[in-house]
């Protein structure tokens, strides 16, 4: 028997009220119930999130950036002029690798009226390139052959100054060797002052040994005679002195 005295029953709080709620059929979990005195809860955030605007496909952006421009070559024009003159990245070889469907394998081999395509590969209508066909074997390039004449020497000497970024143009070469030796690869000059100092004009171009050695291009004979050697030497005198030997309409 409990001893003498009113105790006061502790009033349960009323979030214990809110956890158990007695019914007919027993105890039952029931949700809290926040008095008026307890702070009210913070309305939930929301879960929803702004999508942020979706990147530019990249694609898209190549293909900006890719866009082309067509070029039409016109007379006295060379890769290495085309590309200096519209800041190709990667030069003149860039511009041939570029249209060697259009050039050919020669890239010297470059006539007016010809569409070179700067920018982009030409004949290519989209950015991403489809892979070849797994069957497909490897094109291989045929060397090129050039005949043993002035064309064909005129042709090479071309061919080498493209790959040594040389500027000239086959007609170019071809008026001052016609007015220089004839075209005789073994001409020589007896007497002009230079042959009075010891060192005659000689090839195809009537050049020096003193300037031939100078100016002498890697790849080319060592022998001033030599068509090729002599022509590619002179072109690179040309450039280097007059711009290219397009602008040499004389003694030079």
């Amino acid at each position: 028997m409990p001893a003498t005295g009113n105790h006061r029953r502790r009033r349960p709080s009323s979030l214990t009220r809110g956890f158990i709620a007695v019914s007919a059929g027993g105890a039952a979990l029931a949700l809290p119930v926040i008095g008026a005195t307890a702070a009210s809860a913070a309305p939930a955030q929301s879960v929803t999130k702004a999508v942020a605007p979706a990147a530019a496909p990249a694609k898209a952006i190549a293909a900006v950036k890719a866009t082309p421009s067509v070029y039409s070559v016109i007379a006295g024009d060379t890769l290495y002029k085309i590309a200096a003159g519209h800041s190709v990245t990667g030069g003149w070889q860039q511009l041939y690798q570029d249209n060697r469907q259009v050039i050919g394998a020669d890239p010297a081999r470059i006539r007016p009226g010809m569409k070179l395509t700067i920018g982009a590969k030409a004949g290519s209508t989209a950015v991403e390139s489809k892979p070849a066909a797994s069957s497909a074997a490897p094109a291989t390039a045929k060397p090129v052959t050039y005949t043993n004449n002035l064309d064909g020497w005129i042709k090479e000497s071309l061919a080498v100054m493209a790959q040594h970024g040389i500027p000239g143009s086959y007609d170019g070469i071809h008026r001052n060797i016609m007015r220089e030796s004839s075209g005789n690869p073994r001409a020589i000059n007896n007497w002009d002052s230079n042959a009075a100092k010891g060192t005659p004009s000689k090839g195809l171009l009537q050049v020096i040994d003193p300037t031939f050695k100078a100016y002498h291009v890697s790849g080319t004979s060592m022998d001033i005679y030599d068509p090729v050697a002599n022509i590619t030497a002179a072109c690179n005198y040309a450039a280097a002195k007059y711009g290219s030997i397009d602008n040499v309409f004389g003694a030079y």
